[in-house]
């Protein structure tokens, strides 16, 4: 064979195998391209609670919004981390994405604890979107380790009791189940609180062992609590919230395409009225509960509000002080929350 026909066939046989592996190459990337992300969801509530359905709802609503693009596992009733190490988790990849509450992890989150204040919150929606603004306008740094899809956060405590609470006076001494912030709003009426969980609580109202309890209304149904209450005293004037986040590891994130991560953020900015409505509807089943029940519904006159108002506003200003000593804008935080929540409350019509 002639050296020009030897040198023929190899620039043939390297074209041949340039075009071989090209389409290879082109072969890989679609396969690629066409590779579903999997992501692990991990959410504190157990799987029949309304907030675990309404996520579990955000998860599907992903992956049709994505034609299956995206798979999202839930894993429920800290089954992949427990509550208080929810964040962490995310933080360190062992989930992609969690669902828990701030205050589990109390001194991580200065400024968001602000949230949580008895700042006279009407509803659950309400709370949620003010959460949820207030964390996408300050962006706080205790927040930037990870990806923030939205918050949500439940009505108003209120307090439910064996005997009934018809003024502040009446509160003097009483045994009150609360536990976090919400013994700091016992003490500071003149109660006694008494830390235990929400299992422990509708045998220890039962036997008398507390008097009282402090929380949304909810719980008065979904505990069966109502059942050995007498009475509950509307104190939204005061009413607290517990802030929630769902976020998702910064990682995981940055892995999806732009176009993946529009779909979340657009699904993510419709559930957070979803998630408001859900905490309202279980305050609503919680009252007709309680109507149910002929327990009596208290309602605070407004020299009697004032006078809630008056004896929380301790705590209001610790947080202040506490945040300014920390170098955070927790006197400017606590009014813009003020003001977002008079503002959302004429809204609503609530």
């Amino acid at each position: 064979m002639k050296w020009w026909n030897v040198a023929g066939l190899v620039v043939v046989i390297a074209v041949l195998s340039a075009g071989l592996s090209s389409c290879r190459r082109s072969e890989d990337q679609e396969k690629e391209k066409e590779k579903v992300v999997e992501l692990s969801y991990s959410i504190f509530f157990p799987p029949s609670h309304i907030q675990c359905i309404t996520a579990e709802a955000w998860a599907r609503e992903i992956e049709k919004r994505t034609s299956g693009k995206v798979k999202v596992t839930i894993y429920p009733a800290g089954t992949l981390t427990q509550a208080p190490q929810c964040y962490e988790g995310v933080v360190n990849g062992l989930s992609d994405i969690g669902m828990s509450c701030f205050a589990y992890t109390r001194g991580r989150f200065g400024l968001l604890e602000g949230i949580d204040l008895p700042l006279g919150y009407p509803s659950g929606l309400v709370a949620t979107r003010v959460a949820t603004e207030m964390v996408l306008k300050y962006k706080p740094k205790e927040v930037s380790d990870v990806h923030v899809l939205y918050i949500h956060a439940h009505g108003p405590g209120i307090l439910a009791s064996r005997k009934p609470v018809y003024e502040l006076k009446d509160l003097a001494g009483m045994k009150v189940r609360a536990t976090g912030l919400s013994s700091k709003i016992v003490q500071s009426l003149g109660g006694t609180p008494v830390a235990m969980s929400q299992p422990e609580t509708y045998e220890a109202l039962q036997k008398g062992v507390v008097e009282a309890t402090f929380c949304p209304v909810e719980t008065l149904k979904g505990w069966k609590q109502g059942e050995v209450i007498n009475s509950i005293t509307d104190s939204s004037v005061i009413g607290y919230t517990t802030a929630m986040f769902v976020v998702m590891n910064k990682s995981a994130w940055d892995r999806l395409s732009p176009e993946l991560q529009e779909v979340f953020t657009q699904v993510s900015n419709e559930w957070v009225d979803k998630h408001g409505q859900a905490w309202d509807q279980a305050d609503e089943e919680g009252m007709a509960f309680i109507n149910k029940l002929q327990r009596e519904v208290i309602k605070l006159s407004e020299e009697e509000k004032q006078q809630w108002k008056d004896a929380v506003k301790p705590i209001l200003d610790e947080y202040i002080t506490k945040t300014a000593e920390q170098g955070l804008p927790g006197k400017e935080f606590l009014a813009d929350i003020k003001s977002l929540i008079e503002k959302l409350s004429t809204k609503a019509g609530q």
